[in-house]
């Protein structure tokens, strides 16, 4: 990601080829542990590999070693130790739909929505029921129904059989409400870990009692309830809620339950993508991510293709191998298709995603501080993996194709050079300024690649400019693209979905600014409207289609827990490109 910044450049650690000798692997390293039960579908090529008996160090619990052929013929690097990127689903509860008054929901904690003016007429022992509990939190103004607020007493008596009573703020009855019951809920199924709640319950109630509320209720069951400890040697103290229950007073339709199914899906993909954006760079290197795109959209029954350095170099992809250059990771190209029966052969809807597993700023090295953040700069290509795996899990009746390039960024001695001339796969030649620009190239060729594939309308989605973060802050991602009309179609996907786009232009004088009296194109414009340039970058490679980029550099990951979200990677754009996907027969 260009950090729209002068970086503090500095001399690069080297050494001689950066791996250690292979016999380190077998150092001190005690036996291996028993195979654990792995996550991956059983379909996937991960899955079908013989179980171990080599030495090397492992993390013991939910993580699968790697392959290898005994500690003295190991090729593989002690980092690949940590290979626990094996998605995770033992701290997700199972999301159902019942239609049941809510004093019979049997649950640890049960969630009760609270509107801004809402005496709560629906439910007139509630206040019996939690000994008046409630009446004195809403007296005394303990509890107020703004959003994120929440305040949980215990139920007793037996006319309710919840344990506890959840009162859920979400602000005002209006349209925005939905995306304040989502948040909702979240907020709640993160509090009910604290209050050990195996069982949880959402009554959806009032304006918020179909099926658009039906499916955020689900989400945010879902989205709440991560909690990514691959990487700890113990368990938190705080178990797991296995189960939620989606309430409606009102008769159980089949498009309620299709709406809870929808958004549970839709929720679990989206932690899929924030596990593989959390993954260290160690762990998820180039082959490995490749790897989990096959387990993960490979097993929701989409098609698979993962191309090689080989392959790469036939498709004379220079602008993406020129990033991978300085790293001893060779690059991937992921291809994934998903190709129902009975489709129509058009639109073809192209996802693309920046997949730069680690991003050291090449040559154009960025400053330590914060560098550490960079293991997040795939999100917008883990974005695509999820959206394809729900995709394929919610046998969507669109022709779809993702599209990952999955590369480092690293200052190697092979790396390109800030003023080196590198030849696109599309046969456009660009004069690298500042190899920390990065992102750019590699998702030049891969949109020049979804159109071969035959994709008629192309989103790419990308943690691409500092200067959108600057711009936007953490409250909406950057929107760019054309015409105007495929622009209003994404963004009213994404409004269906819950996640904020905001346009952002196109003017052509940020065309000049990527002027070059070397090549056809220059990576950088300077730093005036860094992310303006960085879009008009990719509008060279999009060629005649309908195109979208969309920046989530701002976005992709939170450095802070908050009431509805835990530290790290969001899993944004997972729920706007599967909502675009369903409603492609309407473009």
């Amino acid at each position: 990601m260009s950090a729209g910044a002068n970086p503090t450049r500095g001399e690069a650690r080297s050494d001689s080829s950066g791996r250690p000798s292979r016999s380190s692997c077998a150092r001190t390293a005690p036996p291996c542990p028993p195979r654990a039960a792995s996550a991956v579908p059983a379909s996937s090529s991960a899955a079908r590999r013989k179980p171990l008996t080599c030495e090397c160090m492992m993390i013991p619990g939910r993580y699968r070693r790697h392959h290898c052929n005994g500690p003295a013929k190991c090729s593989r690097w002690p980092d690949d130790r940590y290979n626990a990127a094996v998605p995770d689903t033992s701290m997700e509860p199972v999301v159902e739909a019942a239609a049941l008054a809510p004093q019979d929901a049997v649950c640890d904690l049960l969630i009760i929505p609270v509107f801004e003016d809402d005496d709560l007429d629906d439910l007139p022992d509630l206040d019996e029921a939690t000994a008046g509990e409630v009446g004195r939190a809403r007296s005394t103004r303990e509890f107020k129904p703004k959003p994120n607020a929440l305040f949980v007493t215990r139920a007793g008596g037996a006319a309710w059989k919840a344990a506890r009573i959840a009162l859920a703020g979400v602000g005002r009855a209006d349209a925005g409400g939905v995306d304040r019951l989502r948040a909702a809920c979240a907020t709640a199924v993160r509090a009910a870990r604290k209050q050990r709640a195996g069982t949880v319950a959402v009554l959806l109630r009032g304006p918020l009692g179909g099926e658009t509320a039906a499916r955020a209720a689900a989400e945010g069951l879902l989205l709440g309830s991560h909690d990514d400890r691959r990487y700890k040697s113990q368990d938190g103290d705080e178990p797991p809620v296995r189960r939620a229950i989606v309430i409606v007073a009102a008769r159980l339709t089949p498009a309620i339950e299709r709406a809870v199914e929808v958004g549970s899906t839709l929720g679990e993909a989206a932690n899929r993508a924030r596990e593989l954006a959390d993954a260290p760079g160690n762990v998820l290197h180039p082959r490995l991510f490749a790897e989990q795109a096959e387990a993960l959209a490979g097993g929701a029954g989409v098609g698979v293709e993962v191309l090689d350095e080989t392959a790469i170099d036939r498709l004379r992809m220079g602008l993406l191998q020129g990033v991978a250059r300085g790293s001893a990771e060779p690059p991937r190209l992921i291809v994934m298709r998903h190709e129902p029966d009975g489709a129509a052969r058009s639109p073809v809807l192209g996802l693309v995603g920046k997949g730069v597993t680690f991003d050291s700023g090449g040559i154009s090295i960025k400053p330590a501080e914060h560098m550490e953040q960079m293991k997040h700069d795939m999100a917008g290509g883990a974005a695509v993996v999820g959206a394809m795996r729900a995709i394929g899990r919610l046998g969507v009746p669109a022709r779809v194709i993702g599209i990952v390039p999955a590369t480092e960024n690293m200052p190697g001695g092979r790396a390109t050079r800030p003023g080196d001339v590198v030849t696109g796969a599309s046969g456009k030649t660009v004069e690298v300024i500042n190899t920390d620009a990065e992102g750019r190239l590699i998702l030049a060729d891969a949109l020049w690649y979804a159109r071969e594939l035959g994709a008629t309308h192309l989103v790419d989605v990308a943690t691409l400019t500092g200067a959108c973060v600057i711009a936007l802050g953490d409250a909406a991602s950057g929107l760019f693209g054309q015409p105007d009309g495929w622009v209003a179609t994404v963004r009213q996907a994404a409004e269906r979905a819950g996640e904020r786009l905001w346009p952002m232009p196109l003017y052509p004088e940020y065309d000049e600014q990527l002027r070059s009296e070397t090549a056809d194109l220059a990576n950088v414009g300077g730093r005036a409207g860094g992310a303006c340039t960085a879009a008009a970058f990719l509008k060279a490679f999009a060629g005649d289609v309908p195109w979208v980029h969309v920046d989530i550099a701002g976005t992709a990951w939170t450095d802070k827990a908050s009431a509805a979200q835990a530290k790290g990677a969001t899993g944004v754009m997972v729920r706007t490109l599967t909502e675009l996907a369903v409603g492609a027969p309407g473009w």
